[in-house]
């Protein structure tokens, strides 16, 4: 398996497992009071940034405030992904998170990559060598993969394939966990969530080892409450699960800023 774009196999030597056979529901805490709400994206050109994706996702370009803009999914997602400003350039270092978009036939794949450089993206190596998916970087450097059609692991997702992530099989768990999404793989160290319902997006972790943390993530994600929930109460259950509250910087904010077990930044947000 790549370690870096996901090939994991659907038939073979191994299978995609269906939420109801998984041991999910053994490791979870039962009183799931948690949703994605973005996957959010730093930038130092938010809307240039999100025009690209919008053309690379084939989602909507949502209402902005300047400081963010959002992307509204058009594939039945449940969440939305913003791009919020910074000042700071991405540094050198490969992304921890990236996005594995899927194509339809190698005219799709051609065609999308083609249309990708033309609005800013560049071919990049990361070392993934005669792989069939093809690796670009956006505008500013973020890493995404353009998967074969062949792919068969995310045959039964949209356009926005995964969220594909470097981390342990520990994490995997944690955000089974956080979410109530349950675990659709789970082999020699390899982890992939999806919603319940088994639509939008999987996100998946390659196993140990994990590259080093070289500097804040630029992608992480924003979760929060339900309506009548508690952002206290969640924080509560999510250093429970492994997490811990962290400072970057943020001062007197609405959300809480925190990490996962292998100190990824996330946030949790107000209920809603």
């Amino acid at each position: 398996m790549s370690r870096y774009c996901l090939t994991w196999p659907s038939n073979g030597t191994g299978s995609l497992r269906l939420p109801s056979e998984t041991r999910y529901a053994k490791r979870r805490n039962t009183e799931v009071t948690c949703q994605l709400v973005a996957l959010c994206f730093d930038a130092n050109d938010p809307l240039r940034l999100a025009r690209f994706w919008a053309e690379a996702l084939r989602w909507d370009l949502g209402e902005g405030t300047g400081d963010v803009v959002s992307l509204v999914p058009s594939d039945g997602t449940r969440f939305q992904i913003d791009f919020a400003s910074v000042p700071e350039p991405k540094g050198a270092w490969a992304n921890r998170l990236h996005l594995d978009l899927t194509t339809t036939s190698l005219e799709d794949q051609t065609e999308t990559v083609e249309r990708l450089i033309e609005m800013g993206g560049r071919h990049i190596d990361i070392g993934q060598g005669q792989d069939e998916h093809v690796v670009l970087a956006d505008p500013e450097g973020n890493e995404l993969c353009i998967i074969e059609p062949t792919n068969n692991f995310l045959s039964t997702c949209g356009r926005l394939g995964s969220i594909t992530c470097d981390g342990t099989r520990e994490v995997g768990y944690f955000w089974s966990a956080a979410l109530g999404w349950p675990l659709v793989w789970d082999q020699n160290e390899e982890t992939a969530i999806r919603a319940p319902d088994l639509t939008g997006p999987m996100i998946t972790w390659g196993g140990a080892p994990l590259n080093p943390k070289l500097g804040k993530n630029r992608l992480h994600l924003d979760v929060a409450p339900f309506a009548d929930g508690d952002q206290q109460g969640e924080v509560d259950r999510l250093i429970s699960s492994g997490a811990r509250r962290i400072d970057i910087g943020q001062g007197d904010v609405a959300w809480v800023v925190m990490a996962d077990p292998d100190d990824n930044e996330f946030c949790v947000l107000t209920p809603r």
